[in-house]
């Protein structure tokens, strides 16, 4: 598997000065997704956005692991619904024209 797409963990550990555990904690409840190459642990660099809305979510306004869970189950909802709406206006769009 190719290190190309992902980050070291350690890295993300040192620049945003968190614990190791908080992203164990993030793998455990599914929020993330650990991979382990040549017994070193990273992230996809694509979940990187998510990864700093967490982190911010968990400093800046002290929510547990939990929270942040619950906090991005409703917003993938609010974006699923947002993207069914606007397929939704374009099929009306169409049939109105």
């Amino acid at each position: 598997m190719s290190k190309e797409k992902f980050i070291p963990l350690h890295k993300l550990c040192e620049l945003y000065k968190i614990e190791m555990s908080f992203f164990s904690s993030l793998n455990e409840i599914g929020l993330i997704q650990i991979t382990t190459i040549e017994e070193l642990h990273y992230i996809h660099n694509e979940k990187i956005n998510d990864i700093e809305k967490m982190i911010r979510m968990h400093r800046d306004l002290n929510i547990n692991i939990e929270g942040i869970d619950i906090a991005f189950n409703l917003l993938q909802k609010i974006n699923d619904l947002e993207n069914e709406l606007n397929l939704m206006k374009n099929r009306l769009r169409f049939y109105e024209n």
